[in-house]
């Protein structure tokens, strides 16, 4: 592995995952700016105590044909409405304090209202975690991989 994907996260660490998918009476705007200041909170009280980083993504409506085996879709129904929040963390019990919070909480229950799926947050222990290779070290492998190994 070339240095870890997320600077400072643990190798025992834990990534939480929800997937919101949007009402439709909400935008994508509403939601970013829910999130935001849900994330702007766990940022501010909990870098401390356990939060080490994260992501939200938006369905982009792509799918790849390239990459699936359940058919050759045009574009995800879902584009533009289903969001994943991605949160990595040092514990599952770190993680849980900071939805215990009283700050938090209120912004939660606001991002809440966006979602018409209700919430399910799941908890995964990572196995793996890596940086694309630069440009060199790209070299070197394929060098070592066509003279020592079978591709």
């Amino acid at each position: 592995m070339s240095g870890s994907l997320i600077h400072n996260f643990p190798h025992d660490g834990v990534v939480t995952i929800n997937r919101v998918i949007l009402k439709p009476e909400y935008t994508t705007d509403d939601l970013q700016e829910r999130i935001a200041f849900l994330c702007e909170n766990v940022k501010t009280y909990h870098s401390e105590t356990g939060f080490v980083g994260g992501f939200v993504a938006l369905n982009s409506g792509a799918v790849s044909n390239e990459g699936s085996t359940v058919g050759q879709a045009v574009e995800s129904p879902l584009k533009g409405k289903e969001a994943l929040i991605v949160t990595f963390w040092n514990s599952f019990e770190d993680h849980e304090q900071s939805h215990k919070s009283e700050t938090f909480q209120p912004l939660f229950q606001q991002a809440l209202e966006l979602c018409e799926n209700g919430n399910e947050e799941i908890a995964y222990e990572m196995l793996w975690s890596g940086k694309a290779y630069s440009a060199e070290e790209a070299k070197a492998a394929q060098k070592a991989k066509s003279q020592y190994a079978a591709a």
